[in-house]
């Protein structure tokens, strides 16, 4: 009898050093993981800071903070889950998740690049928008239900790139690289929101006649740097959705992956080249591929309608 317990109290041990072994790759695997999704992080945050806009300054960061705790409660009790058991289940669903997500940013990021040549048509429904009569507090809660249905799209990306990252991993690995990424990822994507949507008050508070000259001059030029931030981060993001869109529809697409891939390969010798010129031909495919979801959408739409 005690022959056994000390039997079993050693594979006790020696399962606790490989869970401790595999969780010291755990940053590793989050920092890979977070550089994988960055073009998501990076579209995320562009999107964002428009939900705010004409909305009580005050109530700014009480919004996003409404957005951000709704974000981290679908990643982490909602969507890590799902990939977890459709890692177990079927993961073979993995990879057309990813593509169907994938095809999804292409689709988007077209419908934003179109929308940058055809003001005129955004313009017609802004004033549609504002032909209807809602209070404030009905305002802000249908801008927080729009992030949060735009939010879940992004986080599902997300969570299915970070396990498909873990996937050769241990469970424990997986689970609390799941958590890390999607707690660290709301974290950061809401922090630096907040940190936008705010710039323009702090630089407000700076231009006051008690600072001196210099400080005053900052605010002033904070100010007016703000809505141009805005705009290029707004471009970088669609940028960024397109590029990733394509990205992740090409790797299960052999051909177009060999395509990416030869491209990249042919500049190996100048890395920042080869990378800017991997994702100008991701961001083209991704218009293109946009461009053909589009028609096929106004298409279907058509014959709803009919």
């Amino acid at each position: 009898m005690p022959s056994g317990l000390l039997a079993l109290l050693d594979d006790i041990g020696a399962l606790v050093k490989v869970s401790a072994a595999s969780l010291d790759d755990v940053p590793t695997q989050v920092a890979k993981t977070t550089g994988k999704v960055s073009g998501i992080v990076i579209d995320d945050t562009a999107v964002t800071p428009k939900y705010v806009v004409g909305l009580d300054p005050a109530r700014e960061i009480a919004i996003i903070w409404q957005i951000a705790k709704k974000s981290v409660i679908n990643k982490v009790v909602f969507l890590a889950p799902a990939a977890l058991l459709l890692g177990f289940f079927a993961p073979w669903a993995i990879q057309p998740i990813l593509m169907l997500g994938g095809a999804y940013l292409c689709f988007e990021g077209y419908e934003k690049v179109h929308s940058i040549f055809s003001p005129h048509e955004e313009a017609h429904a802004t004033e549609a928008e504002s032909a209807k009569v809602i209070t404030p507090e009905e305002l802000e809660k249908e801008r927080v239900t729009s992030a949060v249905r735009t939010d879940i799209i992004l986080s599902s990306e997300i969570m299915a790139i970070a396990y498909s990252q873990v996937a050769d991993q241990p469970l424990a690995t997986q689970i609390i690289v799941l958590l890390a990424v999607a707690v660290f990822i709301t974290a950061a994507v809401y922090g630096f929101v907040g940190v936008i949507v705010k710039a323009d008050d702090f630089g407000v508070h700076l231009a006051k006649e008690n600072h001196s000259p210099g400080v005053r001059n900052l605010g002033r030029g904070i100010v007016k740097f703000m809505p141009h931030f805005l705009k290029i981060l707004g471009y970088v993001g669609t940028a960024a959705m397109l590029w990733v869109g394509f990205e992740i529809i090409t790797h299960g697409v052999p051909f177009l992956h060999h395509l990416v891939e030869n491209i990249e390969h042919a500049l190996a010798s100048v890395p920042p080249i080869a990378w800017l010129v991997k994702a100008l031909a991701c961001a083209i495919g991704g218009i293109i591929l946009g461009f053909i979801i589009e028609k096929f959408v106004s298409l279907v739409r058509k014959i709803f309608k009919k």
